[in-house]
């Protein structure tokens, strides 16, 4: 499954200028932070904490701008804690980020 990461691109850019360095360090500090809420999500065992960590990955992208990030969000709120199906989207989504 692939996202198109160019929702992501487009706003650092806008925040990052004519910086390279910048836009790079942005890039990896989102990836790294969607990283984090995946691997908490993955240890989730229950309702709230799931919840949380699925609210954390809904409020990253809403502050970047990243709509289908915010879709797998809302999926993971309809789904259940440890939703394999869920878990493997958002990997496929991360890992799509960090290949480009």
């Amino acid at each position: 499954m692939v996202y198109e990461a160019s929702a992501l691109d487009s706003t650092l850019a806008a925040a990052a200028g004519d910086d390279p360095a910048l836009l790079a360090e942005l890039r990896m500090a989102f990836c790294d932070s969607l990283a984090r809420q995946i691997d908490l999500l993955r240890r989730s065992r229950c309702d709230g904490n799931w919840h949380v960590a699925a609210m954390r990955v809904k409020g990253l992208a809403a502050s970047f701008q990243v709509w289908p990030l915010m879709v797998l969000a809302d999926e993971v709120l309809a789904s259940a804690p440890g939703d394999p199906v869920i878990l493997r989207k958002l990997q496929a989504y991360l890992d799509n980020l960090s290949d480009n």
